[in-house]
């Protein structure tokens, strides 16, 4: 066989599709995984696959398959692991050849990386990768950082191997060093939102109005077929409608309602507060998550509160679906809203110069939020060039006009029926604070002066002020 155009490390569930990916599109690829039994195991199971393959006993063995400059992606797990193996590359590896990180990382991480390799001779790409094990076998979207000539290195193998949209591929270069792992943690984050905001309407359909889960599943189904359509909606209504092979019942309702999380929605609230943007939907949605890991105190809270004869939705049940379906569009504009908000923040911070046409062209297909909505919003970013908010879009002007009434009916019954739903809240309350020409905050700057002499604009002159509070005591 000639020799390998690209190698990969880590053979676990996403490398091992990942790498079966690359070999199907007809990209010659050699593997390494440190256990050496997986690699054989790998390499029997691929079938016709195999005279693609190349399997890898060693690192040396490895950099010796590979035409250089050699790309070799790393599949591990994020932190201490992606170091190791780096370390360990550096030493069978030439100037020029390129070193691939393609798992969860920390977009600080990555940065940290280049910073790190910038004298070794080696190049550093931080890829972020999105859509799952189906999405590594048959096409994720791809979300690249790095040096553009790296890119260019790889880019026939990246483009080959990812979703694509109408034939175009759904990955591209967005900039250098962390730029593609950012963007991928906010994906996450916008994910978290997404989410969480469809459990809400799920939590007001099962308890609100009293349906079972096939039947919410067959509500779920209809809304793909709309506005909603995406893949999150569509798998929720094939979960909805799935039953436990061990008891006959819903298997979602044999799932305990405690969510796990990897860190990634994390990242994107904690970078949000740190650049200055307001991304309350995300920042609820990892609250949420975090709230459902008490399982133990909510169900002591439960019983101390004695929770009964809370109102339930009642009325025409086709308008109330009908604004579940319009509030949670809105909430979704808002959720999309604030993670775009905090990437073009990050952008001029790190000066990364992120293209949000070509970012929300790429997520239309493979990865986990990918949507029809993705197209309007891609759209958006085109028509109006810089764009401070996607809410003044006026596509997104217009949907919103149509869609907020919904959401404040669903929320204030949802209040009275005592049903959570924090994602939306924030939602809601993020629109109705951006488009609020006079807001409150001059309340807070007196109170910051009053206290702490901080000092405050005036509305009518230029400079720092403060009040006259001495003489008020």
């Amino acid at each position: 066989m000639e020799k390998a155009e690209i190698g990969l490390i880590g053979l676990g569930v996403m490398g091992s599709n990942l790498a079966l990916n690359i070999a199907e599109k007809g990209h010659p690829v050699a593997v390494f995984n440190r256990t050496t039994s997986r690699t054989g195991e790998f390499f029997e199971a691929a079938g016709n696959l195999r005279e693609m393959i190349v399997p890898c006993t060693t690192l040396q063995d490895l950099a010796a398959s590979i035409r250089p400059p050699r790309a070799i992606i790393i599949m591990v797990a994020a932190g201490q692991a992606v170091d190791e193996q780096i370390a360990a590359l550096r030493s069978v590896l030439s100037d020029g050849d390129i070193v691939i990180d393609a798992g969860n990382a920390n977009f600080r991480d990555t940065i940290r990386r280049f910073s790190e390799l910038k004298d070794s001779g080696l190049t550093f790409i931080g890829m972020g990768v999105s859509g799952g094990e189906e999405g590594a076998r048959h096409g994720p979207s791809i979300m690249v950082g790095g040096p553009r000539d790296a890119y260019a290195r790889v880019e026939k193998v990246l483009t080959d191997i990812s979703a694509k949209y109408e034939g175009e591929p759904c990955a591209a270069w967005l900039g250098p060093d962390g730029a593609g792992h950012f963007v991928k943690t906010i994906h996450n984050g916008i994910e978290y939102a997404d989410m969480q905001m469809i459990a809400e309407i799920y939590g007001v359909l099962r308890d609100g109005l009293g349906m079972q889960p096939k039947e919410i599943g067959a509500v779920f189904d209809e809304w793909n077929k709309g506005r909603l359509n995406s893949y999150l909606i569509e798998i929720t209504g094939k979960v909805l409608a799935a039953d436990d092979p061990q008891t006959g019942k819903p298997m979602v309702d044999m799932i305990l309602d405690r969510a796990g999380q990897k860190g990634t929605g994390k990242w994107s609230a904690i970078e949000a507060q740190t650049l200055g943007v307001s991304a309350t939907a995300i920042e609820a949605a990892v609250s949420a998550r975090i709230l459902s890991s008490l399982k133990d105190e909510r169900l002591a809270a439960e019983k101390a509160y004695a929770i009964s004869d809370l109102p339930k939705f009642s009325g025409d049940r086709q308008a109330i679906l009908r604004d579940l379906e319009l509030a949670l569009f809105a909430g979704k504009i808002a959720a999309y809203a604030q993670g775009f908000a905090v990437m073009d923040a990050a952008s001029k911070q790190f000066d990364w110069r992120l293209p949000m046409p070509t970012i929300a062209k790429i997520w239309r297909a493979g990865c986990i939020i990918r949507s029809q909505f993705l197209g309007t919003l891609a759209e958006a970013f085109q028509q109006s060039g810089t764009l401070p908010n996607l809410l003044m879009a006026p596509a997104f002007i217009d949907m919103m006009k149509e869609a907020h009434p919904s959401l404040r009916r669903i929320l204030a019954r949802a209040a009275e029926a005592g049903l959570p739903m924090p994602a939306m809240s924030s939602a809601l309350a993020y629109f109705d604070s951006y488009r609020q020409g006079r807001g409150t905050s001059n309340l807070i700057q007196a109170q910051r002066d009053f206290f702490g002499a901080h000092g405050f604009e005036r509305i009518d002159a230029k400079g720092a002020f403060h009040g006259p509070w001495g003489d008020s005591g």
